[in-house]
């Protein structure tokens, strides 16, 4: 009986010692509350590598569209075609870069691509329909109107007999450490043109003229502008 009751006595002080008092408890909830109020947040937002990732779909969506325009246009793209013939040659020739893929609107089927998500709420609107006026019934109206709806510059001199020609591209671009403005680039070989980190880190999306996209840094999007086989690069900037 003795050796019962001491057994007893040793298995209530095991299960007495391996239990949580109730002050344990409570800072083993209260360090769980503050994790999950770090991490939830960040859970909650699209990180910036899944931003990225959209970004360049975007590209290859409108890499394609250019593309898929062409084949209607004696395989010319849509800054190297007229106004009056359904082209945006002399408005982007301005530097006025959104008037290249508005005249696309039937092959973008969306203005949403124009749009890199890594911009949103910097100043620039994303934009819901290629509709000059709205529809009734529609909410969250936002024509394609201007550059500010857009996120992809517009090259010039893009050929499809030149595959390896700019076609389009993320905007942010800096020369001698100043933002390139809105309007029309000419850059040149030996320009020092670089990428700014307010959208990827000091590197860009860009599409060339065979519809290819690839993610560039610095010098090597200077050795894209130096094989263009072009003297001066003209891109439209929004």
């Amino acid at each position: 009986m003795q050796i019962h009751l001491s057994t007893q006595m040793k298995a209530d002080r095991t299960h007495a010692a391996g239990a949580f008092t109730v002050v344990e408890l409570l800072i083993v909830v209260a360090c769980l509350a503050i994790l999950a109020a770090i991490i939830l947040p960040s859970l909650a937002r699209p990180s910036h590598c899944s931003m990225r990732f959209n970004c360049t779909n975007n590209l290859k969506q409108i890499a394609l569209s250019f593309s898929t325009w062409s084949l209607d246009n004696n395989d010319k793209f849509s800054m190297q075609v007229s106004v009056t013939n359904g082209g945006a040659m002399e408005v982007v020739g301005t530097g006025t870069a959104f008037a290249a893929f508005q005249v696309m609107s039937n092959e973008l089927s969306t203005p949403k691509i124009l749009f890199c998500p890594v911009e949103k709420g910097r100043g620039r609107i994303a934009a819901t329909t290629f509709q000059t006026s709205a529809a009734p019934g529609i909410v969250n109206y936002v024509p394609f109107t201007n550059d500010n709806n857009l996120s992809y510059f517009a090259a010039l001199d893009a050929e499809d007999a030149f595959p390896q020609r700019l076609l389009s591209g993320d905007r942010n671009l800096v020369i001698g450490g100043r933002p390139v403005p809105h309007g029309l680039l000419q850059a040149w070989t030996n320009t020092a043109v670089t990428w700014s980190t307010s959208m990827h880190y000091n590197q860009g999306n860009i599409a060339l003229a065979d519809g290819s996209v690839h993610q560039v840094t610095s010098p090597r999007l200077r050795i894209v502008f130096a094989e263009s086989g072009l003297a001066t690069n003209r891109l439209a900037i929004p």
